[in-house]
């Protein structure tokens, strides 16, 4: 007899028949076994592709958490919002969480989870001014005019897609559902290029940008491309009529190799020239809704009262908020996104890092208002200080519902009240989900500000 090793089995695990009690907050149904011996019974499985109230087969797979992975193998009970996926590739692809669950309900989760993380910082819906957090409003497919894919060369065609669901592999997309029809036809041409400008097996990234005068494209390549590859992509460009073509790494800035027209962009009336590969929001419709909300919250200007603008990127809400009559303090700590909003001449923009140096105090002095739009990382420090010495209405951006919520509450106690919580999906299909919230307190409820500087003029 051979000698006994102690290797785990190579065996697929036994499939395991459970019950879809909910959905987690990256779209993963939460399931429980049906019928597993009692020490397993309480087990928790992240099923990707598994719907509420669904009996399913799954197969075990790694500790995950406070639960496992799993794979979904077989729906023994689909849920009444099951939908065929309207993308032939949805079950591999990881640019979509959730085509196969019906819209509305997808709408419907994404309130919930916006409701559940307030809820887990103590914010209860009756909290809310308007007595609940408002109805999701929904962006709709093909309308992403932003969008980052990942490249791999190959002899022939290059690839063009996103990462596959739960891995690292490379999923080719040739009929993204997600983008308008000026960035598909940008990832085909990508595909027949690329194979004169990326080596086999190598990898870059794309973020394209569809502007008033065309595409703005900027590639991250491993390696800067030799002759053959720059007459590729310049030939890429003519084709392609993009407005313009840069070469970049994943953080240094971009260098624009051809640039047929000036990128443009209408924020608040005014023409705003991005730089290569700017922060935008993904969408004109999702766009024109934040600014809605925005607005609404900020209500019309009174006096001369200023408006501080905090994470403004290019001024998606500066300058539309400048052309309601406001006066505006804008800033953000990326240099070439404050250039391009200097450019305007419209508002009073400044490089700032606010995680480490906050708004605070005297320099909060003469704010009527406030926009805070932070990176999913939230505005914990600036929160900190608007909770001392804030204005009297805040409008709060976020693309994160934990980080939002953990603001609001800071927020909640410096003495605001929250008026209302406006839920925005503008990632169809995806877990994603943004919100805006105006929050407000009274002059009696602010600090004390006697003898301060009026540091903006």
């Amino acid at each position: 007899m051979g000698k006994r090793t102690n290797r785990p089995s190579s065996r697929p695990a036994r499939p395991i028949l459970a019950k879809v009690e909910g959905l987690g907050d990256r779209g993963d149904g939460l399931a429980r076994p049906l019928d597993a011996p009692e020490s397993k019974a309480d087990r928790l499985y992240y099923l990707p592709g598994a719907l509420p109230g669904e009996t399913v087969q799954l197969r075990p797979g790694a500790r995950k958490g406070d639960g496992w992975e799993a794979d979904l193998i077989s729906i023994e009970t689909p849920a009444p919002d099951r939908v065929t996926a309207p993308c032939p590739q949805a079950e591999q692809c990881g640019g979509c969480d959730l085509q196969h669950l019906a819209p509305a309900a997808i709408a419907d989760w994404k309130r919930e989870k916006v409701v559940r993380a307030l809820a887990h910082r103590g914010i209860k819906e009756s909290d809310i001014a308007e007595g609940a957090a408002r109805p999701v409003l929904s962006m709709p497919q093909g309308t992403r005019r932003r969008l980052s894919v990942t490249l791999r060369g190959r002899a022939k065609r290059a690839l063009c897609g996103f990462r596959e669901r739960g891995g690292h592999g490379l999923v080719d997309a040739p009929r993204c559902l997600l983008a308008t029809p000026a960035l598909v036809a940008v990832m085909e041409a990508l595909r027949e290029t690329l194979s004169k400008v990326l080596a086999p097996g190598s990898e870059a990234t794309a973020l394209m940008t569809e502007t008033e005068t065309g595409v703005d494209l900027r590639l991250n390549l491993p390696e800067q491309p030799n002759l053959e590859g720059r007459e590729a992509l310049a030939a890429l460009a003519d084709r392609m009529d993009l407005a313009r073509l840069s070469l970049g790494s994943e953080d240094g800035p971009g260098e624009p190799v051809s640039a047929r027209r000036a990128p443009k962009l209408t924020l608040g009336g005014q023409a705003v020239a991005p730089p290569p590969g700017p922060f935008l929001q993904p969408s004109l419709e999702g766009q024109a809704t934040l600014t809605s909300l925005v607005l609404e919250a900020l209500g019309a200007p009174k006096g001369k009262g200023r408006v501080a603008d905090l994470f403004c990127g290019l001024g998606t809400f500066a300058l539309p908020l400048r052309e309601r009559g406001f006066l505006v303090t804008a800033m953000d700590n990326t240099p070439e996104a404050i250039a391009a909003l200097n450019r305007t001449t419209r508002v009073q923009s400044t490089i700032r890092d606010l995680f480490k140096t906050p708004l605070a105090g005297a320099e909060l002095a003469d704010l009527v208002g406030a926009v805070v739009d932070p990176p999913r990382a939230g505005a914990r420090a600036q929160c900190e200080a608007l909770a001392e010495d804030g204005p009297a209405v805040i409008a709060m951006v976020s693309c994160a519902p934990a980080t939002f919520a953990r603001d609001i509450r800071t927020l909640l106690d410096g003495g605001y009240r929250l008026e209302w919580v406006a839920p925005v999906d503008q990632f169809p299909w995806s877990h994603h989900v943004e919100v805006v919230a105006r929050l407000t307190r009274s002059e009696g409820d602010l600090p004390a500000k006697a003898n301060v500087i009026n540091w903006l003029g």
